[in-house]
């Protein structure tokens, strides 16, 4: 199966281009920049808006799995409203051009403030301009969808954990300070229970949902449980070994965080019953 990679230069890209490399799949990967994407691809550096018919430029794909996005962690920058159209021209020059199967990044941040359980019938409010932006994609795509032929996945992202430098996450930014030899990490009370989920479980659940066509919709990338932000904190710093301790209450919670909210993993957990995917070591 031919498998075009957007944003694969990205953290979730690098990962998650590797996983589908490593279960046998072709993959064709596109960025701005190529240096940190696995050299077994078919590798190819784009603007990826400027491209007039990019379903045939890039080799007509069996599956497009569209990762990029900027500023994903500066959830108010305005390029989130300002690109939307340019992520949504791009997605309907595929369908037009005969793409069949598209998959598209999503993230929590859609539902906006909510307590509890989320699932694709959840009603989204979000509270930041990336969550606007996500969610007005979503829904660009399902009405995309239900006038014209193709699997449409919409891939909603949680929490991940992994210890790259190279990511913006709380985590990666611990990895940072304590291979800088910092002493103290600035924090929040760390009181909120989200739902994390590991590098590399994260990149295979994503893997594995592109890898088929009968699960489709709305699909929750995570592990179905909600744990205490503090405790997966302390546990990772633990786990890597890192010499710093957390400095509580030196930041506020942000306003528009749950105080505890997981998603559904009940269709995740469909695909993978199913799925000839195996998981690969990535960190």
């Amino acid at each position: 199966m031919k498998i075009l990679v957007t944003g694969a230069s990205g953290y979730l890209g690098q990962g998650i281009v590797k996983t589908l490399i490593e279960n046998g799949q072709q993959v064709v990967a596109t960025d701005f920049t190529t240096q940190w994407i696995d050299k077994r691809a078919e590798i190819l550096a784009t603007d990826l808006f400027a491209i007039d018919n990019p379903f045939v430029f890039f080799g007509c794909p069996d599956v497009v799995l569209h990762l990029a996005w900027k500023d994903g962690f500066a959830h108010n920058s305005p390029s989130h409203i300002t690109n939307l159209s340019a992520h949504c021209d791009f997605i309907q020059k595929l369908v037009v051009s005969g793409a069949k199967h598209i998959a598209v990044m999503g993230s929590m941040h859609e539902v906006g403030f909510f307590e509890g359980s989320i699932d694709e019938k959840t009603a989204c409010s979000p509270m930041s301009y990336y969550g606007i932006a996500k969610n007005a994609l979503r829904r660009y795509v399902e009405i995309l969808a239900s006038s014209n032929r193709f699997i449409y996945q919409w891939l909603r992202g949680y929490y991940i954990v992994g210890n790259s430098e190279h990511g913006n996450s709380i985590f990666s930014k611990i990895t940072t300070s304590a291979k800088a030899g910092e002493k103290e990490f600035p924090f929040t009370m760390g009181l909120n229970q989200f739902d994390f989920i590991d590098y590399d479980d994260f990149c295979f659940q994503v893997a594995a949902t592109v890898g088929q066509e009968e699960v489709n919709g709305i699909i929750n990338i995570c592990t179905g449980r909600p744990e205490k932000l503090s405790d997966r904190v302390e546990r990772f710093i633990k786990e890597n070994g890192y010499n710093i301790k957390l400095q509580y209450g030196a930041f506020p919670d942000r306003p528009y965080d749950s105080k505890a909210v997981w998603g559904n993993n009940s269709k995740i957990t469909e695909i993978l019953s199913t799925s000839e995917f195996k998981k690969v070591k990535l960190e």
